[in-house]
């Protein structure tokens, strides 16, 4: 079982995250509602894996659930700005599909133990802030449809359906952070070529 330890090509986990003690709180967060799931895990859980008293925690955040909502977002945002570079990106339909896939898949892979509680504990959030969530996912819909409409316009892919074609799209690349084990033996490379070449005969593009 991997850890949330990975650092997506950062020095530091989490590094955006500061001070250093509500860091370690929040990668400890990670680590326990990846493994445990976030209603058996408690503040003493937390507080434990980062080397702190229960009491430390309510310094940097006031409830587990504020926890919850930082690392939801940040991941969110993470996720999304991939997406949005890739469909902003030059090149054909195809090329921008295949980079974006590619990179989602790549991040929830690497990622793992963060995209589990990021995209499977939305129920835990209080009504305002999964309503923020929930509009940083339509973000995320909006992003790959965008990339679906340019290769149907332009006569590169052949989808009936644009949105339900989005759609599971982005829920085959999101469900690999349910199964990927990091001792596995497809790298989070590997995996994220094999999603792209599928994607595209989805999308019916050329070969």
């Amino acid at each position: 079982m991997g850890t949330a330890e990975e650092t997506d090509g950062q020095e530091t986990p989490w590094g955006e995250v500061t001070p250093e003690a509500a860091r370690r709180l929040l990668v400890a967060a990670v680590e326990a509602f990846a493994e445990r799931g976030y209603h058996a895990t408690t503040t003493r859980d937390i507080a434990g894996r980062a080397g702190m008293s229960p009491a430390a925690l309510y310094i940097h955040y006031k409830t587990k659930e504020e926890l919850l909502h930082r690392i939801s977002r940040i991941g969110h945002d993470r996720a999304l700005s991939l997406l949005e570079a890739a469909a902003d990106g030059d090149g054909a339909a195809p090329d921008r599909l295949a980079v974006a896939v590619r990179a989602f898949v790549h991040w929830h892979a690497e990622r793992f133990a963060t995209a589990r509680v990021v995209q499977y504990e939305l129920d835990a959030l209080s009504d305002e802030h999964r309503a923020e969530i929930i509009e940083l996912r339509r973000r995320t819909d909006a992003v790959m449809r965008r990339i679906i409409k340019d290769g149907v316009d332009t006569g590169e892919f052949d989808v009936p359906d644009v949105p339900g074609t989005a759609l599971a799209v982005l829920s085959l690349c999101i469900d690999v952070s349910r199964w990927f084990n990091a001792q596995g033996s497809r790298t989070p490379e590997e995996v994220g070529a094999l999603y792209a070449d599928l994607v595209l005969r989805m999308v019916g593009a050329p070969k």
